[in-house]
């Protein structure tokens, strides 16, 4: 169950619900997950909007995005990598409505060590969200 955090300039997106639902769903279709509620109520992004002052690259501008996309470990193999890392930059220079944005878009994808991932007040090893989401399934 992914969580994305999405740092950008404030002001830069017009609707921040609906990037941040297309970014989660996004991520569940690149890890091809099911679409149930465990996966939909637990897969979440956050826009966060900073005044301009609040940051800066070394050249002094502060037009950037940073997005942190963290998952299970394991969850991504290269290809899913690259294409989350294409879908998501692509998906937030749109809702900017800005294509050069692309260009100044970073994404940092992490993996959260097994067991560190907590979900109700348990911390889930991987094994034990495939065990869990089997048995939601019927197939455990």
């Amino acid at each position: 169950m992914p969580m994305i955090d999405v740092y950008a300039p404030k002001g830069l997106f017009s609707d921040r619900h609906k990037l941040a639902q297309d970014l989660a769903l996004t991520i569940m279709r690149w890890e091809k997950v099911p679409e149930i509620s465990f996966f939909l109520d637990n897969t979440a992004a956050f826009v966060h909007e900073l005044e301009p002052e609040a940051f800066s690259t070394a050249a002094g501008t502060s037009t950037s995005v940073r997005i942190q996309v963290t998952t299970n470990a394991g969850a991504l193999d290269r290809d899913q990598q690259l294409g989350v890392v294409k879908d998501i930059t692509a998906l937030v220079a749109q809702a900017a409505a800005d294509p050069t944005l692309a260009e100044r878009t970073w994404v940092a994808l992490s993996e959260a060590v097994p067991g560190g991932w907590g979900i109700a007040g348990h911390a889930y090893t991987n094994d034990e969200i495939v065990q869990h989401v089997r048995a939601l399934l019927g197939k455990a």
